[in-house]
C-alpha cells in the first residue's frame, strides 16, 4: 500500500510529540501492514514524551513514530507470510526477538538479548498504519471491543507479575496502583488470592485498585504500609508482593513486608540503584526474587485472551478515558498527573 497517513511523531530530543503526515510503511515479505483501530499511552510513552533521562540515553533515532499498544485489522500480506490473512483482527507482541540466542532456543524469548520494542527502537502505532512481523501478531476474538483489545500488551505485563508464582489462597500486596498494579490486583482476584492489599500514593489510583478487586487500599502517605501488613496478616507477612512502583521507600519496604519463604515479583524500572537488607531480608527470609520483563510468548497471551473473554477481569473498568488521537496532549497530561487508569487514542 502506497500513500501517506497521520501519526504521531516524536520529532526532536527533548519534550512533546506531534501530529504529522508521513509514508505510510512499507512491508517486508514476512510483515503484515495494520490498519490501527485503537492504541493505548503506556508509561513508555510518557517517558518518551516528557523525554527524561532514560529517553535521552535510550532512543536513538528521532523523528520518529512512537507508541507500541494497538488492536487493528490487517490490510496487506508480505509474499512470504502463511499464518496470517488479509480482514484479521489483531494486536501485537511488541518484543521483537532474534530466534537464534540461547535464550530463545531455550524457550526464554521473553529475556532474549537482542530484543528490539515497536515504538522505541522500530516505528511504532500511533499512527493510522503499522507494520508488525508475522511471528509477533496476535489474532483477536471478534467480539473484543477494540479499547480492550489494544491494552492486552500491559495487561500481559500485569498477568506475568502475578502469575509467576503460586496465587490462590495467599496473600497478595501490589505496590503501586498505576494502570498495570491495577489490573495486577485484577488478576490476582481471578487467581483467587485470599487478600489483595493494594498500596499508592494517589487516591484516584486506589481507587481504581478498589474498583478491580482489592480488598483494602492504603494511601502510604498517610498510613505504615508495614505497620497495616503486619496487622492483615497477624504478624506474618504477606505472601506475595507485586512491586510495580520503582520507588526506593517502597521497595525496601516490601523486601520488609513479604513473608519468609514469600515471592517478590518486581516489574517497576527504579531509575537509581536501590539499597537492600539482602541479608535480613532476602537470604534469612529465604525469599524468592523474580524479575519481570514482558511476557512469556506466547503462554502470556494465552492466559491474556481467556482472562478478558471469560469476564474474570474487566479491561474496559481501566479505561477511564478515550480521545481522538489529535487530542493526545490531554491524554499524556492526564497520565503525566495520574488522574486516569489507561487512557486510549483513536486514529
Amino acid at each position: 500500500m502506497q500513500g501517506k497517513m497521520k501519526a504521531l511523531v516524536k520529532q526532536i530530543k527533548g519534550e512533546g510529540a506531534e501530529i504529522q503526515t508521513v509514508d505510510i510503511p512499507k512491508i517486508e515479505d514476512n510483515e503484515v501492514l495494520v490498519k490501527v483501530k485503537a492504541v493505548s499511552i503506556c508509561g513508555t510513552d510518557v517517558h518518551i514524551y516528557t523525554w527524561d533521562a532514560w529517553s535521552e540515553g535510550r532512543i536513538k533515532n528521532v523523528p520518529y513514530v512512537f507508541g507500541h499498544e494497538f488492536s487493528g485489522e490487517v490490510v496487506e500480506l508480505g509474499n512470504k507470510v502463511k499464518n496470517v490473512q488479509i480482514g484479521d483482527y489483531v494486536s501485537a507482541e511488541t518484543h521483537y526477538v532474534c530466534g537464534v540466542c540461547p535464550q530463545c532456543l531455550e524457550g526464554k524469548a521473553h529475556v532474549c538479548k537482542n530484543t528490539e520494542i515497536l515504538g522505541v527502537d522500530r516505528q511504532g502505532c500511533f499512527a493510522e498504519y503499522v507494520a508488525i512481523p508475522e511471528t509477533n501478531i496476535w489474532k483477536n476474538p471478534k467480539d473484543m471491543p477494540y479499547e480492550v483489545a489494544s491494552i492486552q500488551e500491559p495487561f500481559g505485563n500485569a498477568v506475568h507479575t502475578v502469575l509467576s508464582g503460586e496465587v490462590a489462597g495467599r496473600t497478595v500486596a501490589v505496590i503501586g496502583c498505576g494502570p498495570i498494579g491495577v489490573m495486577a490486583v485484577g488478576v490476582a482476584k481471578a487467581a483467587g488470592a485470599s487478600q489483595i492489599i493494594a498500596f499508592d500514593l494517589n487516591d484516584y489510583r486506589l481507587d481504581l485498585a478498589k474498583k478491580l478487586g482489592a480488598t483494602t487500599v492504603v494511601n502510604s502517605s498517610n498510613e505504615n504500609p508495614l505497620e497495616v501488613i503486619s496487622q492483615l496478616t497477624n504478624g506474618n507477612g504477606v505472601d506475595v508482593v507485586c512491586e510495580m512502583s520503582g520507588h526506593p521507600v517502597a521497595m525496601d519496604q516490601a523486601f520488609k513486608m513479604v513473608t519468609n519463604g514469600g515471592r517478590i515479583s518486581i516489574l517497576s524500572l527504579p531509575t537509581k540503584p536501590v539499597p537492600l537488607d539482602i541479608t535480613n531480608d532476602i537470604v534469612f527470609k529465604g525469599v524468592t526474587v523474580h524479575g519481570i520483563t514482558g511476557r512469556v510468548m506466547y503462554k502470556t497471551w494465552k492466559q491474556v485472551s481467556e482472562l478478558v473473554s471469560s469476564g474474570r477481569v474487566n479491561l474496559s473498568d481501566v479505561i477511564t478515558h478515550t480521545f481522538p488521537m489529535d487530542e493526545f496532549e490531554k491524554g499524556f497530561d492526564l497520565m503525566i498527573k495520574g488522574q486516569c487508569g489507561k487512557v486510549v487514542l483513536l486514529p
